[in-house]
């Protein structure tokens, strides 16, 4: 009897492929390989920047592209912003997957703003743009219909320092690991929890949730 051959590993690009099908998404073979571009460029950058601490090419798969791509089906447009985008996450896979929407990732270092306006020349992006302001101080010309922030600080302190970026009828997005209900019970006045998502993140073995918000 021949022996059980284990399966060989799955590439970063059959990986991806497969997570992208398991969130229900098809942004085609073009979109695909330009997210892959940009983990390949993300790699290269970080050498030298440190912009990430995840530098195994599965591991950034997960971490950084499908983990982001999980909070597509909440996004509200046609205008995002990307508060404290760091290196791009989520708003440059956002952006690649969603060309009819506009991003803006702001971030105040400018090493990973430099980063970001590279990867969007590169990646070819006409529809996002890297802003480098301390958020507190970041005054655009029209508020977003979209806020999303991931990593970037409590959801009460996210509110008071971009609480002006969100228009009237739009929504903040926290991206959260597990159910963050201290933030919760401390919302500030003048924004209401709308719902709580808990996420699957395709290939990540960890909690992630999605707190949507709303200015009244």
């Amino acid at each position: 009897m021949a022996a059980n051959v284990p399966a060989p590993p799955m590439t970063p690009a059959q990986q991806l492929h497969r997570g992208l099908a398991a969130l229900g998404l098809a942004p085609g073979a073009a979109v695909e390989q330009r997210l892959l571009d940009f983990l390949a460029l993300l790699g290269k950058w970080n050498r030298t920047y440190n912009l990430t601490a995840v530098r195994d090419p599965e591991e950034m798969v997960t971490r950084h592209l499908l983990d982001s791509l999980a909070i597509e089906p909440h996004l509200r447009g046609p205008r995002v912003l990307d508060v404290g985008t760091g290196a791009g996450l989520p708003g440059i896979p956002l952006a690649l997957v969603h060309p009819e929407l506009s991003f803006v990732m702001l971030d105040s270092l400018a090493k990973k703003i430099h980063f970001v306006r590279q990867a969007i020349a590169e990646l070819g992006l006409t529809n996002a743009e890297a802003v480098q302001a301390r958020v507190e101080d970041y005054r655009p010309a029209a508020p977003f219909d979209t806020v999303v922030a991931r990593a970037f600080a409590s959801i009460p302190d996210m509110l008071a320092h971009a609480g002006h970026l969100c228009a009237r009828g739009g929504r903040f997005l926290a991206m959260k690991g597990g159910h963050p209900r201290a933030e919760l019970d401390a919302v500030p006045a003048g924004f209401t929890v709308e719902v709580v998502h808990r996420l699957s993140v395709p290939g990540l073995d960890a909690e992630r949730h999605l707190v949507v918000l709303t200015p009244q």
